[in-house]
């Protein structure tokens, strides 16, 4: 949905316009090297590693795209969680508890970086990992700087909270490019799947958040949305017209998505979070 977003939101068709082809993160970098594809959307550090083998650059970072955006998932199956709940919440609580100590300090950074870069893991130049991971980028074609909005991956809890406005976000692009074929009860779907009671040890009650010692949980649950977000985001991927139009050629410059961080349950547009 990512590479999809960011064509749109530039004017270019994703399915129309170019072809997008899916390949596993540690082969994109050779896939590109020998002309397989022209570019691609992946978490790091396989952007860094094309700047460092000097075969690509970086045309843009997904948190200028989006600050503090959803990215990675714990997922399984619902039957999992309801046969093994007590395994599903110490997973949980281990994502966060690793996510707290490596925001900690920056040597918990390095050492992450150092433990990740082993064979077994992701194979590469600790300095390759490192060096995004504390927000020191280079663009591969000039431009370097210190981006204040580096990684996060606890961010007082509100990096692993599994937030509904962002389930309901990725299944309105999926609405939007015609993968979801009818409307759903969104918010509904969302709290089925994010299972927001599976965060400290407080659970069972996805209004209420764990407090204290346990505290993990931001107290809104739907990001960027007001209090009318839902029948906003149902209005939005109702408008046929518009989705027509994105389908069936050239994505039109009224159609172009706004930056998620001016959220369409504020105002008009396609995308958002």
């Amino acid at each position: 949905m990512w590479i999809y977003y960011w064509l749109a939101a530039n004017g270019i068709h994703p399915f129309n316009d170019v072809k997008a082809i899916v390949v596993p993160p540690p082969q994109m970098v050779a896939n590109m090297r020998v002309g397989n594809m022209d570019g691609f959307c992946v978490g790091e550090p396989w952007n860094n590693r094309a700047i460092v083998d000097k075969i690509g650059f970086t045309a843009e970072t997904t948190q200028g795209i989006w600050k503090d955006h959803p990215e990675k998932t714990l997922g399984t199956t619902a039957e999992f969680v309801q046969r093994y709940p007590n395994t599903a919440r110490a997973m949980t609580a281990a994502v966060i508890d690793a996510g707290r100590w490596i925001d900690a300090s920056l040597s918990n950074r390095e050492k992450t970086a150092e433990t990740v870069a082993d064979k077994s893991y992701v194979n590469t130049d600790k300095e390759v990992i490192l060096a995004r991971m504390l927000g020191r980028y280079d663009n591969g074609i000039g431009k370097t700087w210190d981006d204040p909005n580096y990684m996060k991956f606890y961010n007082d809890g509100h990096v692993t909270f599994p937030y509904l406005s962002d389930g309901m976000w990725f299944m309105t692009q999926h609405r939007r490019w015609g993968l979801l074929k009818e409307d759903v009860d969104y918010l509904a779907v969302a709290k089925k799947v994010n299972r927001i009671d599976l965060q400290g040890r407080r659970g069972g009650d996805q209004d209420e958040p764990a407090q204290g010692a346990d505290a993990c949980c931001p107290s809104d649950r739907r990001r960027g949305m007001g209090r009318q977000g839902p029948e906003a985001l149902r209005r939005l991927v109702q408008d046929q017209g518009r989705l027509e139009r994105l389908r069936n050629g050239r994505a039109p410059k009224d159609c172009a998505a706004p930056h998620p961080s001016r959220s369409p349950f504020q105002g008009e547009g396609w995308g958002g979070g």
